[in-house]
């Protein structure tokens, strides 16, 4: 038998006040029986009696349950990195509010729609950085996507390969590899000053990865402002950001993967959402969980029955 609950304080008092006040009333009893000179053997069984059904209404009080403590759950379910450009452009607004809000809605809704996946978040610009490892705790990833923002990093450029070069990395030395669903999720305007090796595309194929691009922007674009002022590009002309699909569709091909876009008339989130749902689901995780089943009922039932055999069955307490 296993307990929910440590024997307390409250318990030792009531075990000591039980045995200190019958054993007064033993002592009274016996007294009483030899000034009249009888026996008072009665008082004795009523003593056993009570003594087990008070020790039911105890172990009540403990939560006892039987069985192992501990139980394996296997979690079913796939390793999504997501990789989220927060480069200046993606400040622009051509997708309201700005594309970078877009897109912190957009995952939201992906991890309320698909939550028995475990997500981590890469964030980049110029470079690529870890900013959640791979979690089941959406409460926790929810607030740090929430404190994403293009303020994050002081380079102007992007460079994409390098995040997908970072959770290529973090994918292939996983030892579980294998044995997992691994999705690559990519949300970018497509603008890359960066250099993607041939190699990297080669072991996401490889390895099995599967590669979601989704690109958020218009192909018409629109102009950038810091601080309040219109940016200019290195020819004093005004800068325009827009949506590099060509790019991008290019990369997703190379990799066999599958390309999306959000703009201003068509969000194809619930294709994604859709696609990455229909990927095979496999065991991510195999964790021992504790059993907090409590039998407290039964051992209470059997005390209040023993209660009421002792005001049903009536004995003599002292013999004539």
């Amino acid at each position: 038998m296993n307990w929910n609950y440590p024997i307390s304080n409250v318990e030792y008092f009531f075990i000591v006040a039980f045995l200190v006040l019958y054993v007064l009333y033993i002592v009274r009893t016996l007294f009483a029986a030899r000034s009249i000179g009888t026996t008072s053997r009665a008082v004795i069984l009523k003593f056993f009696l009570r003594t087990i059904y008070f020790g039911f209404f105890i172990i009540s009080l403990l939560g006892p349950f039987f069985g192992e403590p501990e139980k394996e759950i296997e979690s079913e379910g796939k390793d999504i990195f997501l990789m989220v450009d927060v480069s200046k452009s993606m400040d622009a607004t051509d997708i309201q509010p700005s594309r970078l809000e877009k897109v912190k809605y957009e995952i939201k809704q992906l991890t309320t729609a698909l939550p028995e996946n475990r997500y981590g978040l890469i964030v980049f610009s110029t470079e690529a950085f870890m900013q959640i490892p791979l979690t089941f705790d959406l409460d926790a990833f929810s607030l740090f996507l929430q404190t994403l923002s293009t303020g994050q990093t002081s380079g102007r450029g992007t460079d994409i390969c390098s995040a997908l070069e970072l959770a290529v990395h973090k994918e292939v030395g996983n030892r579980a590899l294998n044995k997992t669903t691994k999705i690559l999720l990519l949300f970018t305007d497509g603008e890359n000053f960066g250099v993607c090796d041939r190699r990297l595309m080669t072991l996401i194929r490889q390895y099995g990865m599967k590669l979601v691009v989704v690109g958020v922007g218009t192909k018409k674009g629109t102009m950038l402002k810091e601080e309040g002022k219109t940016v200019l590009d290195q020819n004093g002309n005004v800068a325009i950001t827009n949506l590099d699909a060509n790019f991008l569709q290019v990369m997703t091909k190379q990799a066999n993967g599958n390309y999306f876009e959000i703009n201003e008339k068509n969000n194809e989130m619930p294709s994604v959402i859709q696609t990455i749902s229909g990927f095979e689901n496999r065991l991510i995780d195999t964790r021992k969980v504790l059993v907090t089943s409590n039998k407290f009922r039964y051992f209470l039932v059997l005390g209040l029955i023993l209660i009421v055999l002792d005001v049903l069955i009536t004995v003599s307490t002292f013999q004539l």
